[in-house]
C-alpha cells in the first residue's frame, strides 16, 4: 500500500506529468505526438513521462494500427485525485495556454503532427496516384 502512494505522489511531483494530465483531462484521449506538441519537448521525454503515469495506473492506453491514445483511467480513487488537480490548476496561465494551444493541436491530422516531429519515414506522405513517396 505505502508503495502504490510513493509511486502515486512520484506521479504528480513533475510540472509537465501534471500539464500531460490535465491535457488528457480536457481531450479525453491524445497521442503522444499531440503531447509532444503540447508541451514541446522530444518525445523521448513525453515517453518518459507516460510511462511513469501508466506505472503508477492514473492513464492507461490502447493501441490502434501504428498510433497509441492514452487517457486518464476511470476509478474512483485517480478521479478523485484529478478532479482536485484539476480545480487547483484550471485558472492558473500555464493551463489555459495548455488549453488554447491544445484546440489548435486537435485541429490538425495527427499524422501531420507525427511527420513535422519525426519526418516522413513516420507517417508517409501519400502520393496523387495512392502509393506512398519515399
Amino acid at each position: 500500500m505505502i508503495e502504490n502512494i510513493i509511486t502515486l505522489t512520484k506521479a504528480f511531483a513533475d510540472g509537465n506529468r501534471m500539464r500531460i494530465l490535465m491535457a488528457l483531462q480536457h481531450a479525453g484521449e491524445l497521442c503522444p505526438c499531440q503531447i509532444t506538441e503540447l508541451l514541446e519537448v522530444s518525445g523521448a521525454t513525453i515517453s518518459r513521462h507516460l510511462g511513469v503515469l501508466q506505472r503508477s495506473a492514473i492513464v492507461e492506453s490502447r493501441n490502434v494500427g501504428k498510433w497509441a491514445y492514452f487517457r486518464l483511467k476511470e476509478d474512483q480513487e485517480h478521479q478523485t485525485m484529478i478532479t482536485w488537480l484539476s480545480s487547483q490548476l484550471e485558472s492558473t496561465e500555464q493551463i489555459q495556454r495548455d488549453r488554447e494551444a491544445l484546440t489548435a493541436i486537435l485541429a490538425l491530422d495527427p499524422e501531420d503532427i507525427c511527420r513535422k516531429q519525426r519526418g516522413t519515414e513516420c507517417c508517409p506522405v501519400p502520393s496523387e496516384e495512392g502509393k506512398e513517396d519515399k
